[in-house]
């Protein structure tokens, strides 16, 4: 018996001699988080860093207010911040409605391809922006399909189509390149919704807009929270759209920035403007991540 014990316990001290060792050698874990938050600081946050101190740099040096204060002041900046918020605003109010009268007609209106027209949606995601402008550009440009049907049938010298180079242009642009990014979670939250809502409010008597507003919409409003939210902060950065349309007259913040920078050489102006859009998007951003934790999405 007691041959036994001392056994037992010479096998459990050599057992947690041989774990110390292994436990001395576990790397912890802070040293696995080095790796990534170095590659984030060089290509993220050092550059970042560069755009914030150059703003505050004049011409002639040192560190002052002074590029905030000219920038600030100009008619062309606020020119610009006005025309990117009523854009970004319009568009997103675009893609809302017309996000959810196709998500509805996708989700709850049998038709031949539809669930091949669902997958299209998530491929279309994938797409670059400028491509839906140089489509937008073949058919209402002004040597496009719809001028082009114009001059053949009325023998006219020239189209009735030349908005794609105004506000407007821009606008249907965004609206039709942003409208997938509202559609996919409205598309998630009617897979989701229960059909035997629709079919009791039905059997009660309810007509297809009641049931719209009173049942499928309170279901929706999460998704259209969510999707209007990211729609707003990328429309609110968006630079090939405008440049693709050609619309001189439409100046944005991120074109600003292009501007300051490759045009006029003036780097502090366009690192003033590079922050605001900066602080703006982030702000935008953070109201995103809190409407999508609520909505699960």
């Amino acid at each position: 018996m007691t041959a036994t014990t001392g056994t037992a316990r010479t096998g459990a001290a050599v057992t947690a001699t041989a774990a110390a060792p292994a436990r001395s050698r576990t790397v912890p874990a802070w040293v696995w988080a080095l790796p990534p938050v170095a590659v984030l600081a060089l290509a993220f946050l050092y550059p970042l860093t560069l755009v914030v101190q150059q703003s505050f740099t004049p011409d002639e040096g040192g560190l002052s207010l002074d590029p905030y204060a000219e920038v600030f002041a100009s008619a062309s900046f606020r020119d610009a911040l006005t025309t990117t918020v009523w854009l970004a605003l319009g568009s997103t109010a675009g893609c809302l409605v017309l996000g959810f009268v196709l998500a509805l007609v996708i989700a709850f209106v049998p038709f031949p391809g539809g669930k091949a027209v669902a997958r299209f949606v998530d491929v279309f995601l994938s797409f670059p922006s400028f491509l839906i402008t140089l489509a937008l550009l073949f058919i209402y440009g002004s040597v496009g399909m719809a001028n082009g049907l114009w001059t053949g049938a009325t023998g006219a010298a020239d189209g009735p189509f030349h908005f794609l180079t105004t506000p407007w242009g821009v606008l249907l642009a965004e609206i039709t390149y942003f409208t997938p990014f509202v559609m996919r979670p409205l598309l998630a939250a009617f897979s989701q919704l229960d059909t035997g809502q629709l079919e009791v409010a039905s059997s009660l008597g309810a007509g297809p807009v009641r049931i719209i507003r009173r049942v499928i919409l309170p279901e929706a409003l999460p998704a259209l929270a969510a999707g209007g939210s990211l729609v707003l902060v990328m429309c609110l950065n968006e630079f090939g759209i405008v440049l693709f349309t050609g619309a001189k007259g439409v100046t944005t913040l991120p074109m600003l920035v292009y501007s300051k920078a490759i045009l006029e050489s003036d780097y502090a102006a366009a690192c003033v403007v590079a922050v605001v859009n900066i602080a703006i998007s982030v702000g935008l951003y953070s109201l995103y991540r809190v409407v999508s934790r609520r909505a699960g999405a």
